[in-house]
Parts: structure tokens; C-alpha cells; sequence
């Protein structure tokens, strides 16, 4: 019985630890990881975008094209000549519009905070995928571990069944003991299942955010202390560059009440007459210029500006929100990681009252007393403490990842 279990446990060990442990494909670094992670398409997306946003605001300044315009005027159908009806003329025009400065200078700062607000994004944006990279390294460190500790367990749980056996060979009547072991057993089994199953949500998300990582060297996590300024969060500052762009929509809606102008140039020309028909050739040139009213701007301009004020105010009212949001989500984390250590602490404490019960116990196994079985029990006990401890240090440098990613850091 003993070597059947052993044998599921190596096989889901072994498939295991072929995931764990495969030869690295990738940067083994997490710097590396972090320059790949930068090449995200949702990142490359928002760059281009930017670039977008930039390459608007040099065109919002510029003016329309001209207008060139070929016309004859006053041609007669009757008798088609250029040289027997007076007003007959050829034209050539040319015309501009000049936008309002003002507007053009509103549209351009609008499309240049777009590409700022766009950049925050971005840093916001990669600072939330790195913390995902980084859980996902902790999670898969945390399951190497227990995959020791399963397979440590396992080893403990083969000697101790070789006890009982002995026992029951003796004539004690230990059988329910073994099936205790076969027990704990179908749970390690169970436990290793599991840990499939993590493995495999932790290579979708890491070849999500970095096409796949093998094992990576971690360096230890602190988290960042937070000043108290908003500012400091990346959700405030995209935030803040919101309203900055939502303010140059309500400048743009002012410059709506300044006039667009125009300007129109036209040469003329005019054939002599023919024979019978007597009066001279002539050229002459046209000017005008032209401006708008805002003659409906209560329809026009005047909701359109309350719409700007509007949008304005909401882009303040998602800051409030935002920096109560990141500094209640700081909080929470800040919780978390404390409540980690002090599990830890407790944890280790448990450890150590363990490993003073099991040397005594030892000791008095060594002496002749007793048997060997609760010292393996005492073993057995500590590592399933152990196991606890590796998830709490995933949860505690899981909270501080996702914590600094909150923060601003540079």
C-alpha cells in the first residue's frame, strides 16, 4: 500500500516539478522580465496613442487649406462667346479661412494633456501589470515549496506507516492508525491536484503579461511608505490629468464665442468685344472679408460650454473619488501585509514549542521510553505550520506588490 501511494505521489510530483523547474526560455532576471512586461501590447497600445494625441495637438494649430476657384461669370447660352455680352468674365479666386486663434489654441493643449494624461495611463498601467507579474512569481515560489513540503510529508507518513506495521505485527491493535496514514495520504494527493491547478492559472497569466517565465531569482519586497500627498497615487494622477483635459475643453467652449474669420481674393477678366459689338477688355479684382456671429449661441455656444463646465466638475468629482479610492485600497493592503507578519510570527512560535516537544520526546526515545511514532507526528506537524508559513508569505509579499504599485515612483 505504501508503495502505491508513493508511486501517485511521485507521478504528480513529477508533472509537477517538469512545470516547476523546466529550463529557463526566457530572461531568468526579473529586470528581464520587467523589459518584456514593458512590451505589452495593452502598453505599446497606449504609447501610440499618445503619439497620436501629440501629433494632434501641431495639427490643431495649423490653418485649412485655400480654396482656389475657376469660374466664368455670366455666360450667355443663346449666343456662347465671350465677346458679345458685357458682363461676360472669366474668375480666378482664391480664399482662406482663418480659424479663431483661440479655439485652435484650445484644441491643441486639449490633444497635448490627452497624450499627458495617456503617458500617466501607461505608467499607472504597467505598475498594475508588474504587481501581477510579481504575484504570479510569488504564487509559483510558494508551490515549489509546498511541493518539498508535500513530498517531505510523504516520506515522514511512508516511515510512520513502517511503525504501525510493526506494531500491528506485534499484536497491538493499531489498525485504525493506518488508516489514518492512507488518510492524510489521499489528502497529500489531493493537495498535490491542487497545486496542478495553480500551476496551471500561473503559466496562463504569466504568458499573458510576459509570453511565459521559467523560475526566477525573487528579491525581497518592502512596501513603499506613502507621504499622505493624493498625488502620490497613479490612479489620482491620471485623475488629475483628466480635469486638465476636461479644463481645455471649457477654454475651447469659451473661444466658441469669438468670431472664425475669412478672407476671399478673385480676379477678373473681360474680352473686348467682337465687330459688331463694341467695348473694351478689362481685368479687375474682387476682396472681401468675412467673420461669424454668434447669433444662435443659445442653441450653439452657450449649452456646449455649460457641457464643458459639467465635464469639468465631473473630472474633479473622480479625483475625490480616486484619491479616497487608492488611499482606502492602501489601507486594505497595508492591513493585509501586517496581518500576514503576525500570522508568521505566531506561526514560527508554534514551530519552535514543536521542535522543543519533539527534542524532548527524542530524548526519551533515545533513553528506551516510548516509541518513534510522536516524533514523526511532531515533524508532521511542523510541516504543515511550515506550509502555512509559505502561504502567508505569498499573501504578505502579494499585498506589498500590489501596495507599491498604488504609488508613484518617480
Amino acid at each position: 500500500m505504501a508503495e502505491k501511494s508513493q508511486n501517485l505521489f511521485l507521478l504528480l510530483a513529477c508533472s509537477l516539478g517538469i512545470a516547476l523547474g523546466a529550463p529557463p526560455l526566457l530572461g531568468q532576471s526579473l529586470p528581464e522580465l520587467e523589459a518584456r512586461l514593458k512590451e505589452h501590447p495593452a502598453l505599446e497600445a497606449l504609447r501610440l496613442e499618445s503619439e497620436a494625441w501629440r501629433a494632434d495637438a501641431v495639427a490643431a494649430t495649423a490653418w485649412p487649406d485655400p480654396v482656389v476657384s475657376l469660374g466664368i461669370n455670366n455666360f450667355p447660352l443663346a449666343d456662347p462667346s465671350f465677346r458679345t455680352f458685357l458682363p461676360t468674365n472669366k474668375a480666378l479666386g482664391v480664399s482662406q479661412q482663418i480659424p479663431n486663434r483661440g479655439a485652435r489654441a484650445a484644441r491643441s493643449a486639449q490633444a497635448r494633456l490627452s497624450a499627458a494624461r495617456n503617458e500617466a495611463l501607461e505608467a499607472m498601467q504597467f505598475a498594475r501589470m508588474r504587481s501581477e507579474l510579481l504575484v504570479a512569481l510569488f504564487v509559483r515560489r510558494r508551490i515549489a515549496e509546498e511541493l518539498a513540503l508535500l513530498q517531505r510529508q510523504d516520506s515522514l507518513y511512508t516511515e510512520l506507516e513502517q511503525i504501525v506495521e510493526g506494531e500491528i505485527a506485534a499484536g497491538r491493535p493499531v489498525l485504525v492508525r493506518l488508516a489514518e496514514i492512507d488518510l492524510q495520504r489521499a489528502e497529500i494527493a489531493r493537495a498535490l491536484a491542487d497545486l496542478q491547478a495553480e500551476e496551471a492559472d500561473v503559466d496562463a497569466r504569466l504568458a499573458d503579461l510576459v509570453g511565459g517565465a521559467a523560475a526566477v531569482s525573487l528579491p525581497p519586497v518592502e512596501p513603499m511608505a506613502w507621504s499622505g500627498d493624493p498625488e502620490a497615487f497613479h490612479a489620482v494622477r491620471v485623475a488629475a490629468a483628466e480635469v486638465a483635459v476636461a479644463e481645455a475643453g471649457v477654454e475651447k467652449a469659451r473661444a466658441a464665442w469669438k468670431p472664425e474669420w475669412g478672407l476671399s481674393l478673385t480676379w477678373q477678366q473681360r474680352d473686348s468685344g467682337g465687330t459688331d459689338v463694341g467695348f473694351p477688355g478689362d481685368d479687375w479684382v474682387s476682396a472681401a472679408m468675412t467673420f461669424s456671429v454668434p447669433l444662435w449661441a443659445n442653441r450653439s455656444q452657450t449649452p456646449a460650454l455649460r457641457a464643458a463646465r459639467a465635464q469639468r466638475e465631473s473630472a474633479v468629482s473622480r479625483r475625490t473619488a480616486s484619491a479616497r479610492g487608492a488611499a482606502a485600497r492602501y489601507s486594505a493592503l497595508d492591513a493585509t501585509r501586517r496581518a500576514a507578519e503576525a500570522a508568521t510570527d505566531a506561526l514560527n512560535a508554534k514551530i519552535s514549542a514543536i521542535r522543543e516537544q519533539v527534542a524532548a520526546q527524542r530524548t526519551k526515545y533515545e533513553s528506551g521510553i516510548g516509541d518513534y511514532s510522536p516524533i514523526i507526528d511532531g515533524e508532521l506537524a511542523e510541516l504543515i505550520l511550515v506550509a502555512r508559513i509559505a502561504r502567508e508569505r505569498e499573501r504578505r509579499d502579494g499585498a506589498v506588490a500590489r501596495l507599491n504599485s498604488l504609488l508613484v515612483t518617480s
